[in-house]
């Protein structure tokens, strides 16, 4: 390095786009310009961010430039300093100073500190420390040296460095910058002032012309180089960089992994199992040549730690084709009795490396994730970051507004197939829209990913601290994964919480304690499996849509592989494919279709000859073509869009041909056979997933069909189903429950349940503050049951709006009196200017009481306020307040007595399902309750569907052709129409 010429090496400050809402250049593209003028170095040094530090390494290594890595720093827009990293290390101490800030919210000193291994750079123009360190500089740019014969500033000429800050390339990038800078600062963008924007000289200037800038001091082209002669930048994207051992050596973890495995085997599979025995030696040398053995002990340890804490989890993905992740209790699925290879988990030729992903309720998970960083060090933890991008829609409204334009117009202009081409100012939006669709917009956190390095994480990155969330790495799983870095994934999930908060509502309600993992026993009971075959899986986890209740109606599941095929099938591939029919022809008909090969019926047996899993196409590869397993999961990833090595793909496919004519296949046969492999493959989902959610789907299902009321209340207090909470306490109502309004003597926070009376939580009351409504619930335990108005009141220092939608809510219905008169009382205690404090009183006085006119309600204008406060009615029922009288023509358990007849039938919207035909034109399909309770469904064609379109919640009466296919009524819509409901008595 020596001798690079330092005409070409003189960009000490280049942005991308990670210098968020500023940069304009992809890591990549930066570095191809640069490549196409010869450049030999760069330094990317975005703002506040090491986010496109790997990316641009790679990128320039590729175009045979040296990189040189470094983090600019600023605080409120303002440049401070820029910090050049000289090795990995000073990367790293970079790094560790911008987290120290950032995790203690404190903002970046004026001076940088000492950096052992790192250079600092000050504007010339901006504030320099009186006396310069060895390794501190200043930057001057060219327009700039004319003030070096002027200014009266005593500056160090030996530490001059040529500074060429890069943003763009062009004037239009100079335009997109200038977008982008508006939009984060949230101003008109000829707002902007000077200070928030780059220099238009702020672009990739050509060697010579920048050399010709500095011709007449040249020794600051001769110190720019040295200072660069002395960085130099080793990255390695080859070792895993994940904590090395969990017991303090590889020999320790082997020992511990090896017993915990063996103990779990003969828990799980019992003392004589030898399949299962071999299955474990088999992986464990695996685990152990490819390194993984503190990964799965971590894993392990994380999940000891949940279940000590009585926490629910579910561990899922390709992670549950491991006997050993079964044995170690990481995951509920069997392997060997489903059939499932390791190799789809973990293989020497697998390019990416794999993950476990753990659910765990939405309640539990950040207890998980503390645990984590307590456990093993938060200078070795931190969650993954994600990058959340520039939407075209939504930056179309971010452009409009730096415009000025008027919301109306804004609107307009985002809505999809609008011409808007001869409007200059709409012409330039899109222009600008287009540039910066997909540009990294924000940081935020990845869904459940948790690193654990072994080296400190700073070493590699960036941490911050979201306003909502734990330390957070500055790098995305994109990033994570091209360094080698094993992610974790801790998930959230509300289905969790239903079968966790059933099981406590189960023990409070009906003494009575449930092993919610007993799922073997679940799988064989006659009520879980008459519900299943019902379809009625309302509030079960994965299984309560309206399309997998009618897939589970046309296969009459009622066993465990069964479910596992449809919570494959369901998905949008499959399905999209024909080939969730086709499964459910063959199903059906089991005698009236052919196997391509005797090796296919062997393989594919389970599922009638249909690729439904990833594990699918593995096996054809495996038992058909003779490809190792690691080799087919070579090729199931590639096909998937995962594998990044063309020429390795192409090896495989070649193989996989050359394999079948030595068996003597016809090509025909091979051809089609690869065809059907292909066609899957894109599609395929993990046997593995679907089995980990068939298992939860089971518990759900156990918990729906012996304890129908608590289940159901766990899943309203745990507002995360597939439906809207109306739907689920509607559900309770027909299971047998009694719903009732929130009350302030007995409603909890969230909702409750005593026998069958389930009593709505004060959560429900719509504008109801929270604080209020846990004062109310905590105040009753501990003092008793409020007498009345003036008592709670009194008790709480409620407010005059906060009383009054307890009030029109019906909480305050244990007084016996009306909501009139309860209003009126109200009025008179409390005035708007004054609102009471609570005052503990020990002799409390009786209130005064005045004589009223008679006030009178009507229980439609209890129905109204309902609607109002708790979104839904709860004494009335929809169908109660229609004019019409009319409930249709047949009920929907009557649909199949009609298949051919046109009929009208009379349902409340309960869900739209939006697709497209295979010409793009958009249909639908829609599920509606009838008057009885009871599900149907419709279809609602592209001509129908312009034609009578959905106008949102209520009752619609609907036109149509009922439909059956494998008995699954459906109702085809010719005509719909939304029913009116009688008005509001009070005008409102």
């Amino acid at each position: 390095m020596s001798n690079i010429d330092y005409n070409l090496i003189m960009y000490l400050n280049c942005h991308t786009f990670h210098s968020l809402r500023y940069g304009v250049l992809s890591p990549g593209e930066l570095v191809s310009r640069a490549a196409t003028m010869g450049i030999e170095v760069l330094v990317l040094t975005d703002i506040n961010s090491s986010s496109g530090v790997y990316d641009f390494v790679q990128a320039c290594r590729q175009a045979g430039i040296t990189p040189v890595v470094g983090i600019e720093f600023r605080e409120d827009g303002r440049l401070l300093y820029t910090g050049i990293a000289r090795n990995i290390d000073g990367f790293g101490e970079l790094n560790r100073f911008l987290t120290r800030h950032r995790l203690a919210k404190l903002r970046l000193p004026f001076f940088a500190p000492l950096f052992e291994s790192a250079f600092v750079i000050y504007p010339f123009d901006g504030n320099i420390p009186t006396v310069l360190r060895e390794n501190e500089f200043i930057g001057i740019r060219h327009h700039q040296l004319n003030r070096l014969v002027t200014t009266s500033k005593n500056l160090p000429r030996h530490r001059l460095v040529v500074w060429q800050p890069v943003v763009f390339t062009s004037r239009q990038g100079w335009e997109v910058h200038r977008h982008l800078r508006a939009i984060d600062r949230n101003v008109l963008l000829s707002h902007l002032k000077d200070t928030e924007v780059a220099s238009p000289f702020d672009w990739l200037v050509p060697p010579l012309k920048l050399q010709e800038g500095f011709s007449s001091f040249s020794f600051i082209l001769s110190q720019t180089d040295d200072l660069l002669k002395q960085c130099s930048l080793d990255i390695d994207f080859t070792t895993v960089k994940n904590r090395k051992s969990y017991t303090g050596s590889s020999d320790g973890d082997a020992q511990l992994l090896r017993r915990l495995a063996r103990e779990g085997c003969e828990r799980r599979y019992g003392v004589d199992q030898v399949e299962a025995k071999q299955r474990v030696d088999k992986e464990l040398n695996i685990i152990f040549q490819m390194g993984f053995a503190a990964y799965f002990l971590i894993t392990w340890d994380i999940v000891q730690f949940a279940l000590s804490q009585s926490f629910y989890h579910v561990g899922r993905g390709s992670g549950a084709n491991s006997v050993v992740a079964y044995c170690l209790q990481i995951t509920d699925v069997d392997p060997i009795g489903l059939d499932l290879y390791f190799e789809r988990f973990l293989n020497p030729k697998r390019s990416s490396p794999p993950d476990f992903d753990i659910d765990f309720s939405w309640r539990d998970r950040e207890t998980v994730q503390r645990y984590i960083f307590e456990r093993f060090g938060p200078d070795h933890v931190a969650l993954l970051g994600a990058i959340v991008t520039f939407q075209k829609r939504s930056t179309v409204r971010e452009l409009g507004k730096v415009y000025g334009l008027p919301v109306e117009e804004i609107e307009m202009l985002s809505r999809p197939g609008g011409d808007y081409r001869n409007n200059e100012i709409a012409a330039q939006i899109f222009s600008v829209a287009e540039v910066i669709s997909n540009f990294p917009n924000s940081r935020s956190i990845h869904a459940g990913g948790v690193l654990i390095s072994d080296a400190p994480i700073t070493d590699y990155t960036v941490v911050e601290l979201p306003p909502k969330g734990l330390p957070t790495a500055q790098m995305d799983m994109y990033a994570a994964e091209s360094i080698r870095f094993d992610k974790l994934d801790i998930l959230s999930q509300r289905g969790i919480g239903h079968i966790k908060d059933c099981a406590t509502i189960v023990q409070q309600n009906c003494d009575e304690t449930i092993d919610v993992h007993d799922v073997e026993r679940f799988k064989q009971d006659p009520r879980v499996k008459q519900l299943l075959r019902a379809g009625e899986t309302i509030g079960c986890f994965y299984i309560e849509s309206p399309a997998t209740r009618g897939l589970l109606t046309k296969l009459r599941c009622d066993n465990y592989l069964t479910l596992v095929a449809a919570s494959s099938i369901i998905r949008p591939g499959v399905a999209g494919s024909g080939m969730m029919r086709e499964y459910i022809y063959r199903f059906h008909n089991p005698d009236k279709f052919s196997y391509a090969h005797p090796v296919m019926e062997q393989q594919l047996k389970e599922t009638y000859g249909v690729m439904v899993y990833q594990e699918d196409v593995i096996k054809v590869c495996h038992h058909f073509a003779g490809l190792d397993l690691a080799d087919a999961d070579v090729l199931r990833r590639a096909m998937s869009g995962k594998y990044r090595s063309p020429s390795e793909f192409q090896v495989i496919v070649d193989r996989f041909f050359n394999n079948c004519r030595e068996r003597g296949y016809p090509d025909e046969l091979t051809k089609e056979v690869w065809r059907q492999i292909k066609s899957f493959a894109g599609y395929s989902f993990s046997k593995a997933h679907s089995a980990s959610y068939a298992v939860e789907s089971f518990q759900s299902l156990y918990l729906k069909a012996h304890y129908p009321l608590e289940f159901m209340v766990a899943v309203i207090n745990n507002f995360g189903g597939f439906y809207a909470s109306w739907v689920y306490v509607h559900e309770a109502r027909r299971q047998g429950g009694t719903v009732h309004l929130p009350c302030v003597n007995r409603s909890d926070y969230l909702t409750s349940i005593q026998g069958k009376d389930i009593y709505l939580g004060l959560i429900f009351i719509r504008d109801l503050e929270q604080q209020l409504a846990l004062n109310i619930v905590d105040e009753r335990r501990i003092h008793g049951d409020f007498k009345g108005l003036e008592d709670l009141i009194v008790r709480t220092g409620i407010g005059r709006e906060q009383i009054l939608l307890l009030i029109r809510v019906g909480a305050l219905r244990f007084t016996g009196l009306n909501k009139p008169k309860l209003l009126w009382e109200a009025h008179m205690y409390l005035t708007r200017d004054k609102e009471k404090v609570a005052t503990p009183k020990l002799f409390p006085l009786p209130g005064r009481h005045y004589s009223l006119p008679q006030l009178l309600q009507q229980p439609i204008e209890d129905a109204y306020d309902e609607m109002e406060l708790l979104g839904f009615p709860v004494t009335l029922t929809k169908f109660e307040l229609l004019k019409t009288s009319f409930r249709g023509e047949i009920k929907a358990s009557q649909m199949l007595n009609y298949v051919g007849r046109k009929v009208r039938m009379v349902g409340e919207l309960v869900t739209i399902k939006y697709v497209r035909t295979v010409t793009h034109e958009p249909m639908f399909f829609g599920a509606f309750l009838d008057d009885e309770g009871v599900f149907f469904d419709t279809v609602h064609f592209p001509q129908v569907s312009k034609k009578y379109p959905f106008r949102g919640d209520g009752v619609y009466l609907v036109l149509g052709t009922v439909t059956e296919e494998f008995g699954m009524p459906l109702l085809e819509v010719d005509k719909m129409a939304v029913l009116p409901l009688c008005p509001d008595p009070r005008g409102n």
